[in-house]
C-alpha cells in the first residue's frame, strides 16, 4: 500500500532553495483546487510551484520523492474529468508559466515549445509561418502539454488526426527528478517500445511533460464552412457515414442540437444558425468545414458536399465563406461549453466515444436513458470521429438527487457504449471521475498492466495520485485497481480493526461529518474491496 508523507517546514525550506516561484498559505488561488468539473471533487494543495525550467521541475521532484510527498501537475485547469486537482493536497506543479514558442525547423516540419503554450497562441503563431499545427480541441485556451497528456483530438480530427499524431519528440521529467528524452524529429520509428506514446495520454501519471517537438504543416490555401439544418437528429447523424464515405474528406464534421444552438447565440449576440426553413423548425444541424489547395477545387468541394446532404434529407445549405461568416459559426460551435455551464446548476459531462456508423442509434439510446432518469441531456460533439460530448444538467435537483440520477445513468450508457464498439472517453481523459467505467470498459487484465506500466515509471507513486489506474481510499491511501490481489496481504479482520480506528480520530471523523453520503460511499466502497472481493478469491 503506498503511503505519503505532508509537507513539514524543512522540507518546504527545501523547495524554496531550488525554487523562487512557490506559493503557500493565502497566495494559492483557490482555482488550484478544482478543474472545469468540480463535481469529481476539489482539494487545495499545501503548495504551489510555477517553475521557469525543466532544470527547476527537476530538482523539485527529486524532493517530492526523497520525502514521499504526492504531485500533482496542472496547466491550465480546463480539464473535465478531475485530472488536475490534488486530491491529497501535496505539491501542485502549475506548469502555465513554462510557456516559450523556442523554435520553429520549418524545413523539417515542427515546432519546439514549452508545455505551458495556449494551443490558441500556438496556432495563430504557426499561421504567421503560413504554417498549420492541426489538432483543434474545442478549448483554445488549454495549454498544449495538458492536450498532450489527455491526447485531445477536437473538430479537425476527422481529416488531421487527434494530438498524437502529431507529438515528434518531448522531454520529460521523471517522478524520481530524472530528465529523459523521448522520440526524435523522425516521421517514423521501430526502435524499441514507444515510450513517447506511454507519455501521451497519460494523464500526468507518468512523468512532468516540460518541452515538446510538434509537427506542423503548410496551412490550407483556401478553407470554408457549410451550415446544414435537419428536422431532426437522426437524420443528421445518419448523413455523416455518407460524408465519410465520399472523397470529400472535410476537415471537420460537427453535430448540435437545436436546444444548445439557441442558447450560444443568445450568449454570443450573434444569430447564425436558421432556426426554421419555410415555416418547418429546425431540430438539428451539421456544421462542416471543408478546405482546399486551391479556391476554385474548393467550390467543386462545396457543391459536391451541399448535393450530398441535400439528397440525404437536410433542409437547407448554408455557405460561410468568408473568414467573417466562419468565424461567426464557430464561435458558436466554441461556446457550447461555455454556454452551458453559465445556465446550469448542477453539470456532469460524458465524454464518450462510438463507431461512426453507431452514433444516431447511440444517441437515441442516451436522449431515451436520460428522460428515464429525470436528467436534462445536452450533447453535440464530432461526429466525424464518433467523438460525442454529453451533459447531464439539472437547474432543481439536490446535489445528492442529481450524483444518484447520474451514476444511474452513467452506468446504462457507458455499458451501451461499450457493447456498441466504443471506449468511454475520447479525448477527455479518465482523470479522478471516470475510473470505475475505465475498469468495467477494458477490463482487469489491461488494468493490471497500467498498474504495472504506473509502478515501472513511478515506483513511489507520487505523481497524480487517484488518476486513471489508482483510485483514494477511504484512509487516504491510494491502492491499486486490482484490490483482489491486495487484500490477501491483510487479514479482514486485521485490515478492518486498523481502518476503524483512523476512522474514528476526530479530525477524520469531523472531515467527513460534512458529507454524511460521501462518508457512507467510502465505507460501502471499502467493504466491497476489502471483504466480498476476498471472498470471492479465496
Amino acid at each position: 500500500m503506498d503511503q505519503y508523507n505532508t509537507l513539514t517546514p524543512e522540507i518546504i525550506s527545501k523547495l524554496k532553495a531550488v525554487s523562487d516561484h512557490i506559493l503557500t498559505g493565502d497566495d494559492i488561488n483557490p482555482d488550484f483546487s478544482r478543474d472545469e468539473m468540480p463535481i469529481y471533487g476539489t482539494h487545495m494543495p499545501d503548495l504551489v510551484v510555477q517553475p521557469r525550467s525543466t532544470e527547476e521541475v527537476a530538482a523539485v521532484m527529486k524532493i517530492c520523492y526523497e520525502n514521499t510527498i504526492p504531485v500533482t501537475p496542472r496547466g491550465a485547469g480546463t480539464g473535465l474529468a478531475g485530472g488536475a486537482v490534488p486530491l491529497l493536497g501535496g505539491v501542485l506543479l502549475d506548469m502555465s508559466k513554462m510557456n516559450r514558442i523556442l523554435n520553429y525547423d520549418l524545413e523539417n516540419f515542427v515546432v519546439n515549445i514549452e508545455c505551458g503554450v495556449l494551443l490558441n497562441d500556438l496556432a495563430a503563431d504557426c499561421l504567421t509561418k503560413g504554417m498549420m499545427y492541426p489538432p483543434d480541441p474545442g478549448e483554445k485556451f488549454a495549454c498544449v502539454g495538458g492536450n498532450v497528456a489527455t491526447n485531445a483530438g477536437g473538430m479537425r480530427a476527422v481529416k488531421y488526426g487527434s494530438t498524437r499524431d502529431y507529438v515528434r519528440a518531448m522531454t520529460v521529467v521523471l517522478p524520481t527528478g530524472e530528465i529523459t528524452h523521448l522520440g526524435a524529429t523522425v516521421s517514423k520509428t521501430s526502435s524499441g517500445y514507444s515510450l513517447l506514446n506511454l507519455m501521451i495520454g497519460s494523464e500526468g501519471t507518468l512523468g512532468i511533460i516540460t518541452e515538446l517537438t510538434l509537427k506542423i504543416i503548410p496551412a490550407p490555401k483556401a478553407s470554408a464552412s457549410l451550415i446544414v439544418p435537419f428536422e431532426d437528429l437522426k437524420t443528421a447523424l445518419e448523413t455523416v457515414p455518407k460524408l465519410k464515405m465520399s472523397s470529400l474528406n472535410p476537415q471537420a464534421i460537427e453535430f448540435m442540437e437545436r436546444e444548445i444552438v439557441l442558447a450560444s447565440e443568445r450568449h454570443t449576440g450573434r444569430s447564425t444558425f436558421p432556426r426554421e426553413m419555410e415555416g418547418q423548425p429546425v431540430g438539428a444541424y451539421l456544421l462542416i468545414t471543408l478546405d482546399s489547395d486551391s479556391e476554385d477545387q474548393l467550390y467543386t468541394l462545396l457543391e459536391q458536399a451541399a448535393e450530398l446532404v441535400l439528397d440525404a434529407g437536410a433542409m437547407d445549405v448554408l455557405v460561410a465563406d468568408s473568414p467573417a461568416k466562419m468565424r461567426d459559426a464557430w464561435a458558436a460551435r466554441s461556446a457550447f461549453l461555455e454556454v452551458i455551464m453559465e445556465e446550469t446548476k448542477l453539470l456532469d459531462e460524458c465524454d464518450v466515444v462510438v463507431p461512426v456508423t453507431k452514433i444516431a442509434s447511440y444517441l437515441e439510446f442516451v436522449n431515451k436513458t436520460g428522460e428515464e432518469c429525470g436528467l436534462v441531456i445536452r450533447s453535440f460533439g464530432h461526429a466525424g470521429d464518433g467523438n460525442l460530448h454529453i451533459y447531464e444538467c439539472s437547474n432543481d435537483l439536490t446535489e445528492e438527487e442529481f450524483k444518484k440520477r447520474v451514476d444511474k445513468f452513467f452506468d446504462l450508457i457507458y455499458k451501451e457504449a461499450s457493447a456498441q464498439g466504443g471506449l468511454v472517453s475520447g479525448e477527455h481523459g479518465i482523470g479522478s471521475g471516470k475510473i470505475q467505467y475505465l475498469v468495467e470498459s477494458i477490463g482487469e487484465t489491461n488494468m493490471a498492466l497500467m498498474e504495472g506500466i504506473k509502478r515501472v515509471f513511478d515506483p513511489k507513486m507520487i505523481l497524480n495520485p487517484g488518476k486513471v489506474c489508482y483510485r483514494l481510499s477511504p484512509i487516504y491511501i491510494y491502492k491499486p485497481l486490482s484490490a483482489r490481489y491486495q487484500a490477501l496481504r491483510i487479514s479482514p479482520y486485521k485490515r478492518w480493526r486498523k481502518t476503524f480506528f483512523l476512522f474514528f480520530v476526530p479530525s477524520f471523523f469531523i472531515s467527513y461529518l460534512r458529507n454524511f453520503t460521501q462518508f457512507y460511499r467510502y465505507l460501502y466502497t471499502f467493504y466491497i474491496e476489502n471483504f466480498e472481493l476476498r471472498l470471492y478469491n479465496m
